[in-house]
């Protein structure tokens, strides 16, 4: 008997849910929510910024980096005492999952973005074009 085109088709690979992902939970409903992989984490997206990165890979990645500039560091630091500049991204703050109070602080951080926390958030990158091939038209020399 000859398999039928259905028994061929494989079913596709899903992404397991990300460790920390809870934390998006309040975040569902807002309009221009979006929750990305990124970078072997997962981006939380809000108004199109980028506002926290969750990671698990190990120190110094485990735990949530707060998307933020240089010049709202020092006003972050002091309403969250528990951050700190991430080692190797020092543009960044960064919540290390170890912290005794990881999950109380995490809440807050996310609180602070759905209230639209103007010193959270960063607009990703332009996208870069990519560089094709030369376009050929008739006429041109070969």
């Amino acid at each position: 008997m000859k398999p039928t085109r259905t028994a061929s088709v494989r079913p596709k690979a899903v992404k397991p849910d990300h460790p920390l992902q809870w934390l998006a939970d309040p975040l569902i409903d807002e309009p221009t929510f979006v929750l990305k992989s990124w970078f072997g984490g997962r981006t939380l997206m809000l108004n199109g910024k980028h506002q926290l990165f969750l990671t698990t890979q190990g120190e110094p990645w485990q735990g949530v980096l707060v998307c933020t500039f240089h010049e709202h560091q020092p006003s972050l630091l002091a309403d969250f005492p528990c951050l700190r500049p991430h080692p190797i991204l020092k543009k960044w703050l960064y919540l290390p999952e170890s912290h005794e109070h990881f999950e109380r602080e995490a809440r807050r951080l996310v609180q602070r973005v759905k209230q639209k926390d103007p010193r959270i958030g960063i607009l990703p990158s332009p996208k870069k074009k990519a560089a094709g091939a030369r376009r050929i038209r008739f006429g041109d020399r070969l």
